[in-house]
Order: structure tokens, then sequence, then C-alpha cells
């Protein structure tokens, strides 16, 4: 048992470290082709996610492969339940990639434009598709007792869903906004910050719209209670703090805070279903948990001394290039480009 729940536990943490990393990421990414004002002022939101987008991206990468070796039923139920939906954010993933690299091997105008319009519905399409995705696992969808999904992709659809969708979607563009303001400097700095106090209310409204829609469309609070512990309340309160420290000026603390946010609401999201890993809306017996989709506990141990020795090292790594690549992006730099 301390196994299973050892593995649900680094899954967790590798998902907060996606939606922290990609956050800003897909943020940008979304943000580079309206806030950009010429093609140099595109170049230059684009240049400060440059050499850290694709390593962001082996966040996720680790936990489809920890979900796959360690809950192989698990991995497999998801995978095949949204299979459309996770088909659509990869589709969504190579394309961003391919535009990042692509993007300036020509001067034209129409060429660049075409791969700004690539990045920003690939940037836009996987936060939306994992918001959808997370909330049919707080609120459950159809598994039979063979651990089946047996319904359709317009099962995944719903308010609530489009809901958790749209919140995450709002959340990336701030903490994409205030990383901008970091990273760059002048006209683009201020129209990052500009954007970040009015994105940030109506990302409240909406994270808000999602909790209420929670009580009515999860058992979240029922096992939890009315006070589900400090851990979503934190999440809460950091992400109002937002605005105070934008207005004051701190835009890193404020930075702090967005992440804050990302990080504390993903835990909440696996406090919520523990042991839980995916719900059945069919039958609570046919609930896919830690314990009946897991690997032996021989495979799960061989993971374990595995991902002790090398995450560190990965996480040093990458710890490093943020290092490297700290200081601000400037037009300056691009007059040549």
């Amino acid at each position: 048992m301390m196994l299973e729940t050892l593995w649900f536990s680094l899954i967790a943490v590798l998902f907060v470290g996606f939606f922290f990393l990609e956050g800003f990421d897909f943020g940008v990414g979304m943000l580079a082709r309206f806030l950009g004002k010429s093609d140099i002022e595109r170049r230059v939101m684009i240049n400060t996610i440059g050499p850290f987008w694709d390593g962001n991206e082996v966040w996720l990468i680790t936990a489809g492969g920890a979900m796959f070796a360690a809950f192989p039923n698990w991995y497999a139920s998801l995978f095949s339940g949204f299979y459309m939906a996770l088909f659509l954010m990869l589709l969504a993933l190579i394309g961003r990639g391919v535009a990042f690299e692509f993007r300036s091997k020509l001067a034209s105008t129409k060429w660049r434009k075409t791969w700004d319009w690539i990045i920003f519905f690939g940037s836009l399409l996987p936060p939306l598709l994992w918001g959808v995705a997370l909330a049919n696992l707080m609120r459950g969808v159809p598994i039979d007792a063979n651990q089946n999904y047996v319904g359709t992709f317009w099962d995944l659809i719903s308010l609530y869903s489009l809901s958790a969708g749209v919140a995450i979607v709002l959340l990336f563009l701030l903490h994409g906004a205030l990383f901008l303001s970091l990273k760059t400097t002048g006209a683009i700095k201020e129209r990052a910050e500009a954007f970040a106090l009015r994105i940030g209310k109506w990302t409240s409204v909406v994270l808000l719209l999602f909790v209420v829609l929670s009580y009515f469309e999860t058992d979240m609070f029922t096992r939890q209670g009315i006070n589900p512990g400090s851990i979503p309340i934190l999440a809460g309160f950091a992400l109002l703090s937002v605005h105070f420290f934008i207005k004051a000026g701190k835009t890193g603390w404020a930075f702090i805070m967005t992440g804050a946010t990302i990080v504390l609401s993903t835990i909440t999201v696996f406090m919520c279903l523990y042991p839980n890993v995916m719900i059945s809306s069919l039958n609570p017996d046919w609930n896919l948990t830690i314990y009946n989709t897991a690997s032996n506990a021989y495979t799960l141990k061989v993971m374990t001394i595995v991902a002790l020795t090398f995450v560190p090292l990965v996480i040093a790594y990458q710890a490093w290039n943020y290092w490297v690549f700290r200081k601000r992006v400037t037009v300056e730099d691009h007059l040549d480009y």
C-alpha cells in the first residue's frame, strides 16, 4: 500500500511540475499573437520560452510513462476513454513544437503569421482539454465492471468540464503574462502587466464558478467537508493576492502567487481523488483505485529505485537551464533579426 500511495503522489508531483512550468509556457504562446504588435515583439515573446518549452513538456511525458508503468489499468482506461481529447492535445503540441522551429525559416509575413496562429491554438487547446479531463476525473465517467470506459467523447463535455477548461486557460494566461513581465522590458512588459490586471479578475470569477459547480457535480465537499482543508483555501487566497501584488509593482511575487495557485489547485484535485484514480459514474464499486490498477510490488520497487536515482539529476539540469537563461529578453537584441 505504501508503494501505491508513493507512486500516486509522485505522479501528482509530475503533473504539478508540468502545470506550473508549462502553464506560463502555454500562456506566452497564447499571448504572443495579440500582445506582440510587430514581428520583432512576437519573436521576443516566443524567445522568452525558447530555452524552456521542450524541457517543460518532459514533465508530461514522464507523468504518462510513470502512469503506464505504475498503474497500467488506469493508463489503459484513461487513454482509451479520453482518446479523442488526448489525440487533439497531441496534435496541438506537435503543431506548436513545429511552429517554434519553422516560424523563422522564412522572412515572409504570411508565413510567420500562419505559424503564430498555430502557436496560439497549440497553446490554447492543451490547457482547455486538460481542464475538461480533470473535471471529468473528479465528477466521474461511465466505467463498467471490467474497468472499461463505455461512454463517448461527448459524455466528457458539460458546463462543469468546460468551466474547468476555461478556468485553466485564464489561469495560464495570467501566469504567462506575469512571466512576460519578468522576462521582457519596455512596451511588452507594460502591456503584459496591464493584461494581467484585466485577466486576473475574470480568472477569479471563473475559478469561483468552477468551485461552486464542484459542490453540485462531485463528492468533493461530501468527502472533505465544507472546509476542504488548508490547501484549496490557500490556493484561493494566493489567486486573490495576485491583483494587489501587481498594483504594488511586485510582479515577481504575483508570479509566485499564480504558481502557488496552480500547484495547490493540482494537489487539491489529487487529494479529492485519492485513493481513486478514476470514478465510475455507473457504480461506485467500479471505481478505479490505486490498488486495483497498480502493477505488482516488485515492479513498483524497481521503479522507485530508478526514480530516486535519476529524477533529482533531471530536476538539477532543468534548474541549471533556467539559471543560465535567467536574463530578460529585449527588442534591442532582435533589431538585426
